[in-house]
């Protein structure tokens, strides 16, 4: 893939959940949430302070991360729906 996020910003791909609850009964397509959870393919370089001091990214390509509902942007990047999303959105890495 071809794209690498600016600044403090992340490509995210989305990790879908379970199509069966613990009981055994199957989510129909339409009742299932958009998952908040996925793996971060790539990273930006950082956001920078007022100095222009760099600030590092806590998180990695390849990190699996919990995010907000409504959080990101999405795209489609070779076919596929991914998010674009600023790293502050993600709650924690798993």
């Amino acid at each position: 893939m071809a794209f690498t996020p600016l600044h403090d910003r992340v490509l995210v791909r989305r990790i879908e959940g379970d199509d069966k609850t613990a009981g055994g009964l199957i989510i129909p397509e339409a009742a299932k949430e958009k998952p908040a959870e996925g793996e971060i393919i790539s990273v930006g370089t950082g956001a920078r302070k007022d100095n222009g001091e760099l600030i590092e990214m806590a998180v990695k390509a390849g990190d699996k991360v919990l995010f907000g509902k409504w959080s990101g942007t999405e795209v489609k990047i070779d076919g596929e729906d991914l998010l674009i999303m600023k790293e502050s959105d993600i709650l924690g890495i798993l």
